[in-house]
This record gives structure tokens, sequence and C-alpha cells, in this order.
């Protein structure tokens, strides 16, 4: 049986547009895995961080794979693309989030959904609120009761170069 899981997709350092739609592409090949829908590209400032603004977006996908198993397709494709974790929040080639399983709630050792901050971050927040303006984050509610919360983080919408 399938699962609707959403995933945060982000990056900073590189060629981080090309990475952001290279990883959203990617997304489409996991096995009993198809995108449904992503969001729009947006450039948001680092947060706890440092370095160059991010490309965020968010990816709505159908899985039959289970969470560990997701996880560990999306960690391989962050290796695929360069991801070195010398220290907490340092600047990335591509950062993959689970950021919500279903209706799944999950606190393992190596898996937190739903993710832990995603309601604090605008660069999250805001392109799933594109994707499903009435999602609900399980044990916190309508997702949109926390965009105020966060209108205060800098975040804009990356238009598309003309072709």
């Amino acid at each position: 049986m399938a699962t609707i899981a959403y995933i945060g997709i982000g990056a900073n350092l590189g060629d981080a547009r090309a990475t952001v739609e290279y990883a959203i592409d990617k997304l489409n090949q996991f096995p009993t895995t198809s995108m449904q829908k992503a969001s729009s590209l947006f450039v948001t400032a680092p947060i706890d961080s440092s370095g160059d603004d991010y490309i965020n977006a968010v990816a709505r996908i159908s899985t039959s794979l289970d969470a560990e198993t997701l996880l560990n397709h999306l960690q391989e494709l962050e290796l695929v693309c360069g991801r070195e974790r010398p220290y907490r929040n340092a600047p990335r080639t591509l950062d993959l989030d689970l950021l919500l399983f279903g209706e799944q709630r999950i606190a393992t050792e190596r898996l937190t959904v739903p993710h832990p901050r995603m309601h604090e971050r605008a660069f999250v927040l805001i392109p799933l609120l594109q994707l499903d303006p009435f999602i609900s984050i399980p044990s916190k509610g309508a997702a949109h009761q926390f965009a105020p919360l966060v209108a205060n983080q800098g975040i804009r919408k990356l238009i598309a170069s003309p072709i």
C-alpha cells in the first residue's frame, strides 16, 4: 500500500538550483515511488548556519517503501550529490529531509517524523503549503496556523528563467 510522503529539499553549495532540480527528478526513480508534485523553488537565507542563500523546495511523493528505506534512498542521493556532514548545519550540496510520512509519527535513532522543526521554518512551511494549503502536521494541527510565526524569515519564490 502506498503512502504519501513529503520531502524537504535544499542546497546552497555549487549549482544549488540544478542540484535541487536533479533531486526532484531522481525522487521519481526510487523503487515503488512516484513523484506527485513539487513546489516552486524558493530562495532563503541560511538559518543557524552560514554560506550562500539556499534553494529550497518540497516534493510530494507516493511510495510503497517504508520510512527507513526511504530515508536510506534519500541519504544515498545526498551522497551522490557530494553531501558531507563536517558539522551541524554546515553548508551543503544537497539536503533531503523526510518531513511527513502519511499520518505516521516516527521516533527512532535515525528518523523523527514529522520533522521536528518543519513548522518553524519558512523554507519548509511555505513550499509545503503551496502543495497543500490544508495539510495537517500530525500532533501539531493545521500547518497554515504556523505561517504567521515564520513571517519574519526571508523567503522569495525563484522566478523561472525565460526560454
